[in-house]
Parts: C-alpha cells; sequence; structure tokens
C-alpha cells in the first residue's frame, strides 16, 4: 500500500538472540545484506504484517520470538530514482517503516529462509550491532541507524 505521498507501508525486523546478535540475511543471488522487511497488506497491521513477513522471508512464526519493542512513528527512506516504481498507477518514491525489535526464543535451526516460493534470501548470520550500518545499501542506512539506535536499548540494559 502506497500513502498519498509516494511511501510504501512497511515494517522491518530486528532479530536477536540470547548473545544480543541481530540477524542479517544476504539477498538472493545478491552480494547485499539487511534487516528482514516488507509491505503490508489490505486490512494488515504492523504488527500482523511483521509476523507474515517473518515467516515468509525467514521462517519463524509468532512462538518463536517475543516482541522486545517497535518504533513510535514511521521511519522513512527514498528510493533512488533506478529503483521507483509504478504500483496501481501509482509512484513509489521510498518506503515508511515501522520497526520491530524481536528476541529468538526458540532454537536458531528453525531458521528456515525456504518458506516462500520466491525466497528472498539464499544466507543469514549473526553480527554485533555496528555490522549492519557497514553493510546495508547506502540509501538504507539513516534509517538503519535510527531504528537501531531506537531500539538497542531494550537489549543493552
Amino acid at each position: 500500500m502506497i500513502d498519498k505521498d509516494g511511501y510504501r507501508e512497511n515494517v522491518g525486523i530486528i532479530l536477536c538472540n540470547s548473545k544480543n546478535k541481530l540477524l542479517v540475511c544476504k539477498r538472493h543471488k545478491e552480494n547485499s545484506w539487511q534487516f528482514p522487511q516488507g509491505g503490508f497488506e489490505k486490512d494488515e497491521n504492523s504488527e500482523s504484517a511483521m509476523y507474515r513477513e517473518l515467516f515468509e522471508e525467514i521462517g519463524l512464526d509468532k512462538s518463536d520470538v517475543k516482541i522486545l519493542g517497535k518504533t513510535k512513528d514511521w521511519l522513512r527512506y527514498d528510493l533512488p530514482k533506478k529503483f521507483q516504481r509504478k504500483t496501481n498507477n501509482q509512484l513509489c518514491i521510498g518506503q515508511k517503516q515501522v520497526w520491530f525489535l524481536l528476541r529468538l526464543v526458540t532454537k536458531e535451526s528453525s531458521i528456515n529462509l525456504l518458506t516462500s516460493n520466491k525466497p528472498e534470501f539464499d544466507s543469514w548470520k549473526w553480527v554485533n550491532k555496528s555490522e549492519p550500518l557497514e553493510t546495508v545499501i547506502d540509501f538504507k542506512r539513516e534509517v538503519y541507524m535510527k531504528a537501531l539506535n531506537e531500539l538497542m536499548p531494550y537489549i543493552e540494559n
């Protein structure tokens, strides 16, 4: 769903393990690492979209995680012109995201990148909190910094 300003509603997922390492995933057949994320479907709220994307992208369900935090407001980023596309006759100029911080409460072998017909990712790893800022594509970096700054205090205390 694209809002009147051209931003697609989206959720971002920061998943941590018991050692407070963060899960990053490598985009399928690319050398690009990111947190799981995805758009809202019709009539979804942020939490239901997050759980759907969590399963579609990394094979986890509600019982596998605990919600530790959520951003208070939308965090936005603009897409470079070459990535902007029309959807249902609306130009998507970027994404606005609600970010969730989750803790994995089951075994990490539950992570499964092959639950979708068209997998988004082909690899994953646990990293310290600074690595996503170093490896994410540049136009998402500021949003990652804002999400991490707002949510990391939930696990650093």
